[in-house]
């Protein structure tokens, strides 16, 4: 059996050190920084030849330097010989663009794939991406994980299930997420109908199903960004009468508007997961973050070992 590294970027350092503990294994090390004109520099401070090396490195904001950052770990493990490279990025950068929706754009969600592939990764691990289909513009395998047992759990834990409960899903594209959480939590389902005016703006007019006056409403989103989708729904659903509101995501980007956005909506509790580094100001008073790392190193263990992946979400 070939030789267990984990290396980790800069990216989520934290996250890296957490599932190396449950991993029993101390984080490989390497040296990582700048030149003096801001080119990333790479060394490994371990052999790797003929290994079996993770390499862990969310492409989350700033998205370029973690990229570039990952990609040069990848090629550094490359040329050191490493046996198998399998780049473990927990949020999944530059996925909003998976199609052509208009003449004239890229499909960078294709692009970024392409330029880590031909780096050198043999395989990737990733968690919830912005869109499924993304796990084909990879020409070498893809383990998708999902953050939805772990946020469930949580949920079971406060004991937000049963017919008290309502789940939300707050644009049409979230509809298969919402139903797989009622198949745990049990309750109603809702749609909330969004409607976007432009790439920044969107307009939630509309509830379909339901019902949501009384009931504790919970509400599942891939990714909370700038905020306006989650918030948006949250106040149509507060005007329709829900006594609660609890929001959910697997990947905290928290940018531009959002946590002033959040501070301000009718939002009891807010749940992230630690794939994204949440720190400073993002810290707010009512928000959860849950950590992913017991399941991201079970899945690193059975990669290593040529186990199945999908048998740890049957388990569960």
């Amino acid at each position: 059996m070939r030789e267990l590294k984990i290396f980790s970027g800069r990216a989520n350092h934290d996250l890296a050190e957490k599932l190396c503990r449950h991993l029993h294994l101390k984080p490989a090390r390497i040296t990582l920084g700048q030149f003096p004109d801001g080119e990333n520099y790479c060394k490994l401070d371990e052999d790797v030849r003929g290994r079996d090396v993770f390499l862990v490195q969310p492409t989350c904001p700033p998205v370029n330097d973690n990229l570039i950052e990952l990609l040069t770990m990848i090629d550094c493990c490359k040329r050191a010989s490493a046996e198998r490279i399998t780049a473990v990025i927990p949020y999944f950068g530059y996925a909003r663009q998976d199609r052509k929706d208009e003449g004239r754009v890229p499909i960078t969600a294709k692009l970024v794939a392409n330029l880590i592939t031909r780096a050198g990764a043999d395989r990737v691990l990733t968690m919830d991406l912005h869109a499924a289909q993304i796990q084909g513009f990879f020409d070498v395998p893809v383990d998708h994980l999902y953050a939805a047992p772990v946020i469930n759990d949580h949920f079971v834990s406060r004991r937000f299930s049963g017919d008290e409960v309502v789940v939300v899903s707050p644009d049409e594209g979230s509809i298969k997420r919402a139903l797989g959480h009622t198949k745990r939590l049990g309750g109603s389902l809702a749609i909330v109908d969004k409607r976007r005016t432009n790439a920044l703006e969107v307009r939630q007019n509309t509830i379909i199903g339901g019902p949501v006056e009384g009931k504790i409403a919970l509400m599942f989103d891939d990714m909370i960004s700038t905020a306006g989708s989650i918030c948006g729904a949250a106040r149509l659903v507060h005007e329709a009468g829900a006594k609660e509101i609890h929001i959910a995501c697997t990947h905290g980007v928290l940018c531009g508007p959002a946590i002033e956005r959040l501070r301000d909506a009718p939002i009891d509790s807010i749940t992230v997961t630690d794939t994204i580094p949440v720190t400073g100001e993002k810290l707010l008073p009512n928000l959860v973050q849950l950590s992913v790392a017991p399941l991201l190193a079970e899945a690193i263990k059975r990669i290593h070992h040529d186990q199945s992946i999908s048998e740890l979400f049957r388990e569960r």
